[in-house]
């Protein structure tokens, strides 16, 4: 699909992108500001994310998913530069340590739903009350397929994602019929992005295997998911999560 075709437009809206330095997250950026938004990227590689909000005419805004304070600066730049976020991405997100449970710390799974779990939280909850006043916004949460079926050796992120779906669930159902504002999840099977760099190969290994089109996704087949569910032509659809697996998921 055409990004700047006259349907799924974006034209006057604000979207922020957490973890937009890279990866998925650049990808969604790019892609939505193809389709006409004003685009504002939050990461903690400032060098990268500099780089990618130059290329597209977006903002670059760097911090902690999980520090209020960063989290408070960077939409006050936000709506100085571009105005309150309609559209929010909750992309950032870590794997953490690859073993098997009785080898983790609680730090280990501390830090994973830290970035995962409450960064998204702390960033839904910053952005609703702009959207109820204005009776219009899109969230989008990037989950996991792990946070439905449970990846070995990956405990904490798999926690952490099947806890993203449930928060996506939930806040669709708090904010539904309080004007045109959907939260919904996409769950991507394993995707070619840099967070797979520190995994062991077997780890990697094994999550390809499990997908019947025998290869890795792309940022940017996810971006276009994420594009229609950010869209006005989602309007109907809330409290969803929405699998893109290469046939992995079947249930």
């Amino acid at each position: 699909m055409n990004p700047t075709a006259s349907f799924f437009r974006l034209d006057g809206k604000v979207a922020l992108v957490t973890g937009g330095g890279q990866g998925i997250g650049e990808a969604i950026g790019r892609r939505l500001a193809a389709a006409g938004a004003r685009v504002a990227l939050f990461d903690l590689r400032a060098s990268t994310t500099e780089k990618v909000a130059q290329a597209i005419g977006g903002l670059a805004l760097t911090g902690d998913v999980t520090n209020e304070s960063d989290i408070e600066q960077a939409l006050g730049q936000v709506r100085q530069s571009f105005g309150p976020p309609d559209i929010l991405v909750n992309n950032a997100g870590i794997v953490g340590k690859a073993a098997p449970i009785w080898e983790l710390d609680k730090a280990d799974m501390e830090k994973v739903l830290a970035v995962n779990l409450v960064g998204p939280f702390l960033w839904s909850r910053a952005v609703i009350p702009h959207m109820l006043q204005s009776g219009y916004g899109r969230i989008v949460n990037m989950a996991s397929i792990a946070g439905k079926e449970g990846n070995p050796r990956l405990a904490p992120y798999s926690a952490s994602k099947a806890g993203l779906i449930a928060l996506t669930k939930s806040l669709a159902k708090e904010v539904a019929g309080k004007g045109d504002i959907t939260v919904n999840a996409v769950t991507p099977a394993v995707i070619a992005t840099p967070i797979l760099e520190p995994l062991p190969k077997a780890t990697v290994e094994y999550m390809v295997s499990r997908i019947p089109m025998g290869r890795t996704g792309r940022a940017e087949e996810v971006a276009a998911l994420v594009h229609f569910l950010v869209s006005a032509e989602a309007s109907f659809t809330t409290g969803q999560s929405y699998d893109i697996s290469g046939g992995r998921a079947t249930y």
